[in-house]
């Protein structure tokens, strides 16, 4: 009998995967609270490596992996995953954005409702006994441009959802060509510049994309007047955002992801920064559940299984 391929889980995981990767004949071997020390005394013994966010694969990890043949996010973000020392070990990069880019264009819209509407910040104002139908009057999202920046599954989700809205969506990718579905005008980067009132980011951190959207940057956005980012909070500056709030340019934010979002280790200067947008009525911030539903936590697990299944 031929011994089964062991795949490491590090990480919380649906519990469905495991019989959908036994049924392909692997070992699946599921410790999702081992740490990274763990991890580098065991990984040789695996063909195969599933994480969410709490692990970097770097060289360390990847050389110790004597035997990996694959390594697998359960997520959309591979910002910590050297894909690049993968594809020259030969090991095989997956991940899984099918899975929570429903919950993520969903979330994105909530943020973007709210703040049009005024609905947060009405829903305290109400708990105050504060009762201010004036100043709490909202814009409508009929007519208005919407930039997606990055048209990839995300992207692409939060666009789908604003279909039934009336608005026009423009989008910008430069790994792309024509958008699928002919409901996004693909443009350059310079008209979603010059047209778009509300702009929502939706790439890759990367080496390039790092501290990308500075004060600079965001004036070049003439009509800009709602911002969203649930990617990754390191493409925004924060200090760039409270200038525009503060100058009255944007009208709000809505943001799931923050430059740091490990709190308790945050500088005074950050915790200024934290407040100060805590300040604002027209922000809304959310701990980085964009895409952390009911629904995507299985469905990852299974388009991970299913990618390891078609992919390998």
């Amino acid at each position: 009998m031929s011994k089964k391929k062991r795949i490491l889980i590090a990480d919380d995981m649906h519990e469905c995967i495991l019989p959908l990767l036994r049924e392909q004949g692997y070992e699946p071997v599921y410790l999702p609270v081992i740490d990274r020390e763990g991890i580098l005394k065991i990984i040789g013994e695996f063909e195969g490596l599933i994480i969410r966010s709490k692990t970097a694969v770097n060289k360390e990890v990847v050389d110790a992996g004597v035997n990996l043949k694959f390594v697998a996010r359960a997520g959309a973000g591979m910002d910590k995953v050297d894909e690049d020392y993968l594809n020259e070990k030969g090991i095989k990069a997956i991940n899984a954005p099918e899975g929570n880019r429903d919950a993520l264009g969903e979330h994105a819209m909530g943020l973007l409702l709210s703040l049009l509407h005024k609905i947060s910040s009405a829903h305290q104002e109400i708990k105050g006994h504060k009762w201010d139908r004036e100043g709490n009057r909202g814009i409508e999202l009929k007519g208005k441009v919407v930039g997606i920046y990055g048209v990839g599954n995300m992207g692409m989700s939060f666009a789908q959802k604003l279909r039934g809205f009336d608005c026009e969506i423009i989008g910008f990718d430069k790994f792309k060509g024509a958008f699928e579905g002919g409901f996004i005008k693909n443009v350059e980067l310079d008209e979603l510049m010059e047209r778009t009132e509300i702009l929502s980011l939706h790439i890759p951190l990367n080496s390039e994309t790092r501290h990308l959207v500075d004060e600079a940057y965001l004036r070049r956005f003439k009509n800009l007047k709602v911002l969203l980012n649930t990617a990754r909070g390191e493409i925004l500056r924060t200090d760039a955002l409270i200038k525009l709030l503060e100058d009255g340019t944007l009208y709000g934010a809505g943001l799931d992801v923050l430059e740091n979002e490990k709190l308790h280790s945050y500088t005074e200067q950050e915790k200024a920064q934290l407040d100060k947008l805590n300040s604002f009525p027209n922000v809304l911030i959310t701990p980085h559940v964009g895409g952390w539903t009911y629904e995507s936590y299985q469905r990852i697990s299974e388009v991970i299984a299913q990618k390891i299944k078609e992919e390998l």
